[in-house]
């Protein structure tokens, strides 16, 4: 792969006909596209790690991926601007100009996206949709109907490929028509949902497109020039750029589980401090962080210091280590996250992190209760919508598919798996108190009323 031909400002489902936005860069339309889209806005009550809402402000999907796109801004203007000083010579101009200027704007989107196809209630809302449609599969004799492929689509329901469908797909073609760049850039997994979940690889832990996109994501990889790794098979080498908008993710997901476990006294400030303040010790900034904490009498202040520090310091580590790896990175041999290869004292002690948010916020009485209570929502909505897809002609069942907004295409003229998929689009996009809302009136614990 090549830095120069890994960027093209061509646009998925669309001739690029429209005359040149004079103030906007076409990576700048992608973020304005994304962050004005009803699917984005939606992640405003999607939960991120503890139940919403509350007396105390925690973070949801939305305020999450806002702070990666801040780091990922970051980092893409760092990385950027440091290819473009080292490839001086060997860049053209106008990869230089990407490199200094926009690379930053694509990170930021991409960051933006990340989480946009995570149905209600995070991943147990996916585990839901996965055990749906393992039991499904089971119970209905529908192989001829549908491929193995499509089946292990839904059997195997990933986030990330929802992603890239909502992206791509969903409401008009080609969905927000983001450019290949922007796009090729929120795969985390470039495989299908049939060679992917294979934890041998990075980028084949999970799946990042369908069945129903792998000619969008096939378009992408032509343009860009992405290394196939297996001729046989959909798996492809990851695009350099997803690993900045995973080490944003990385980067931001710990040090805010913790920030929201101290503000709902999960946990105490002196064990985030313990947590937080080690990552500091080898670092020229210790001794200025540590004269300020002394400072600052408000726990949440010291606590907001030590975040917006660790949050510079991670950026700057996973920059150089970006770099340090571009041979890797450019022939797709990378099989670790940035955040894996910074140095070990720091790895060592962000494993400490994970340690106490698996036993303290991940498992905590709320959490574990309101990812229980989303698992039993999302699979009993499928339960209600799948069953009125396959028996059309019950009374009931035409009354609940009239529920299902137009824009979602339920048709007899379309396959099983299109129905499905559209079922599935239909679920995913809601929030997580519609979702509970829905579920409590089609199974007549609430009665709904109008006006």
């Amino acid at each position: 792969m090549d830095w120069q031909t890994l960027y093209s400002n061509k646009r998925l489902g669309s001739q690029n006909t429209h005359a040149r936005d004079e103030i906007r860069g076409d990576y700048m339309r992608d973020y304005d596209r994304v962050i004005f889209s009803s699917q984005f806005r939606r992640l405003q009550n999607k939960t991120q790690v503890f139940p919403l809402p509350g007396a105390f402000f925690v973070h949801n999907r939305l305020t999450h991926s806002l702070e990666v796109a801040s780091v990922g801004r970051s980092l893409g203007k760092a990385v950027g601007e440091l290819l473009a000083t080292k490839h001086k010579d060997k860049f053209t101009p106008n990869a230089n100009d990407f490199y200094r200027f926009e690379l930053s704007d694509v990170i930021q989107t991409a960051c933006l996206s990340h989480d946009i196809g995570n149905p209600p209630f995070g991943h147990f809302g996916e585990e839901a949709i996965r055990t749906f449609f393992s039991d499904f599969f089971v119970k209905n004799e529908v192989s001829s109907n549908i491929t193995e492929n499509q089946k292990h689509d839904l059997i195997k329901f990933e986030g990330n490929a929802n992603a890239f469908r909502i992206l791509t797909t969903l409401f008009q073609e080609a969905g927000l028509k983001l450019t290949y760049t922007t796009l090729v850039s929120i795969i985390k997994y470039p495989t299908d949902s049939v060679s992917g979940f294979d934890k041998k690889s990075l980028g084949t832990k999970k799946s990042g497109f369908f069945d129903s996109e792998i000619t969008h994501y096939q378009e992408l990889v032509e343009e860009l020039g992405i290394k196939r790794l297996d001729d046989t098979k959909n798996v492809y080498a990851r695009h350099p750029y997803v690993f900045l908008v995973e080490a944003a993710d990385d980067i931001c997901y710990r040090i805010i589980d913790l920030e929201d476990a101290f503000k709902l006294h999960v946990i105490s400030f002196q064990e985030a401090q313990d947590l937080l303040l080690p990552l500091f010790i080898n670092e020229a900034s210790y001794l200025y962080i540590t004269q300020k904490l002394e400072t600052i009498v408000d726990e949440s202040q010291k606590l907001s210091l030590l975040r917006a520090m660790l949050v510079n310091n991670l950026t700057r580590k996973c920059t150089q280590v970006f770099l340090e790896n571009e041979e890797a990175l450019l022939n797709g041999t990378l099989n670790k996250s940035l955040i894996d290869l910074i140095d070990e004292s720091s790895i060592a002690q962000l494993k400490k992190i994970d340690q106490l948010s698996f036993q303290k916020i991940y498992n905590h009485p709320s959490v574990v209760e309101k990812e229980l209570a989303g698992y039993h929502v999302i699979y009993g909505l499928l339960e209600d919508f799948v069953g009125a897809l396959m028996q059309p002609d019950l009374a009931k069942s035409q009354k609940i598919l009239r529920l299902i907004p137009s824009q979602f295409c339920i048709s007899k003229e379309n396959t099983l798996y299109q129905n499905l998929l559209s079922i599935v689009d239909f679920i995913s996009g809601m929030t997580d108190v519609y979702a509970m809302d829905l579920f409590r009136k089609l199974r007549g614990i609430q009665t709904p009323e109008f006006g």
